[in-house]
């Protein structure tokens, strides 16, 4: 194990089984001002090691304390209840453990560390995100876009203790939209409605635009329904704050979502309608009462 340190900051973890991907990620790292540790593992037993402190003092000089934690069954050791790194950023095909393995022995801590995967496949974003990974990027690495995520991973640990990971109204997140070699960062209040594609969603924004993302709608159905999102059809999730209306028409309803040119009249099915006037409802009485 490695590291590079800088007073204060945040302390971070890279882990990959490839030595140039690793020393790339780890320069990457420490050349952020935000950063002030850089530890490095080229496997998951030396990252569960240092996230125990067993080797955390080879990088800080101090004593190291024998973890206190139940005995995780994937690896056979004794897991760490809490420790001293903040972010952790994994690759994800390694052998042994692998990254997504690895970032499941985490959830016995009291005090976990942020995740985030850093690997060349784009086919394991909706496993990542699943298990609470903060971001999901895709090598070859941009230094703006590792930028980006060390944002995103400071307002997460920012925010309030118990509200951590849980997305607050006031907190508008960030999703990375990969496009011929460009990250483009579209925050979730530009997004009108999402419309299901297979196993991909599409993002359809209040610029007219949309962007094809590969996360199933009901993982984003799951995440957004506390920032005022709710399912109305089995392709579609909505902006509840944008539905401007909701009608009869034919056999079932349709509801209207934005204004003027960029305006869109979306199906509702039967088993959603109930749901959607029900939150409509709350929604409107919300607004009343804070007047």
């Amino acid at each position: 194990m490695n590291s590079n340190e800088r007073s204060g900051g945040l302390v971070v973890l890279a882990v990959d089984d490839e030595v140039p991907a690793l020393e790339e990620l780890a320069y990457l790292l420490g050349a952020d001002s935000r950063v002030g540790t850089v530890l490095k593992a080229d496997n998951a037993h030396t990252a569960l090691n240092i996230l125990n402190g067993r080797q955390l003092r080879d990088a800080r000089d101090g004593a190291a304390t024998p973890p206190r934690g139940l005995v995780n069954p994937l690896t056979g050791m004794r897991i760490a209840d809490r420790t001293d790194v903040d972010v952790v950023f994994l690759d994800i095909r390694m052998p042994g453990l692998d990254g997504l393995e690895l970032a499941k022995c985490f959830s016995s801590m009291v005090v976990q560390p942020s995740v985030v995967f850093v690997t060349a496949h784009d086919d394991r974003a909706v496993d990542a995100y699943e298990i609470g990974a903060v971001d999901y990027l895709l090598k070859p690495l941009r230094a703006e876009r590792l930028g980006a995520s060390l944002t995103r991973i400071i307002e997460t640990r920012s925010a309030p203790q118990g509200e951590a990971g849980r997305d607050d109204p006031g907190d508008d997140e960030v999703i990375p939209v990969e496009l011929a070699g460009t990250t483009k960062l579209v925050p979730r209040s530009s997004v009108r409605y999402v419309e299901a594609q297979g196993d991909y969603a599409r993002l359809h924004t209040a610029d007219g635009q949309s962007h094809l993302v590969r996360i199933p709608l009901s993982v984003l159905e799951e995440r957004w329904r506390e920032v005022g999102f709710v399912r109305i059809h089995r392709s579609f999730l909505v902006s509840l704050p944008l539905v401007t209306e909701l009608r009869l028409s034919g056999s079932g309803y349709v509801v209207r979502v934005g204004t003027g040119a960029e305006q869109a009249e979306l199906p509702v099915s039967r088993r959603h309608t109930r749901e959607l006037k029900d939150r409509l409802v709350r929604a409107t009485k919300q607004a009343w009462s804070q007047r």
